[in-house]
């Protein structure tokens, strides 16, 4: 049986921990939420920050919900390059030495040291999924992207991240989906 994941794309965000939120936004701010996003209890924030870089600036980048224990900036390479900034391919949450720039928010502007990451291609799976897939946390694994542009691409160093508390998928960023010409809830197949 073949190992089917849907794929989603993950655009430009950024992930705010709360003191950062108030320095932006105000004292006492919560983000509230335009959209649920496929991972529970995440969701899309109507608020926007500009993430400004050494070159260039975004000027309405969205805010992903909840609040993290660090500021976290998820950019493409192609991103990272247009506004002049550093952005290591890393596991989220996985800072140390990764880049910076400035945020800025309707209240405030905070200048983060690390925190810019191209975020590396993953699948999210449940323990459920992870067993009868044969799917370990941590594991590597390669996943197959069909298209109908004569674009299919096999996606390789795809990191499992297993825990009960997220969905099935896979998250690409847009110059990955752009290289594969890949199109809204694409299935890819996991190879092992």
């Amino acid at each position: 049986m073949e190992n089917k994941v849907l794929v989603e794309i993950s655009a430009r965000h950024v992930h705010l921990s709360k003191k950062d939120l108030e320095t932006l936004f105000g004292q006492g701010y919560e983000l509230t939420v335009k959209k649920e996003l496929s991972q529970p209890g995440q969701f899309a924030s109507n608020e926007r920050v500009r993430v400004v870089g050494a070159k260039s600036e975004f000027p309405a980048v969205s805010i992903l919900g909840p609040c993290r224990k660090e500021t976290q900036v998820e950019l493409s390479l192609t991103d990272a390059r247009s506004i002049g900034v550093t952005a290591p391919v890393r596991e989220s949450g996985d800072l140390e030495g990764s880049g910076s720039c400035k945020l800025v928010g309707p209240a405030g502007e905070i200048e983060i040291t690390k925190g810019v990451i191209a975020a590396k291609r993953h699948i999210h799976a449940t323990t459920a999924d992870a067993e009868k897939m044969g799917l370990t946390n941590g594991q590597i694994v390669s996943v197959e992207i069909p298209t109908s542009n004569e674009r299919n691409l096999t996606f390789g160093d795809v990191v499992v991240r297993v825990s009960d508390s997220y969905a099935l998928t896979m998250h690409i960023d847009t110059d990955e989906a752009n290289a594969a010409g890949m199109a809204p809830n694409t299935i890819g197949t996991i190879i092992k």
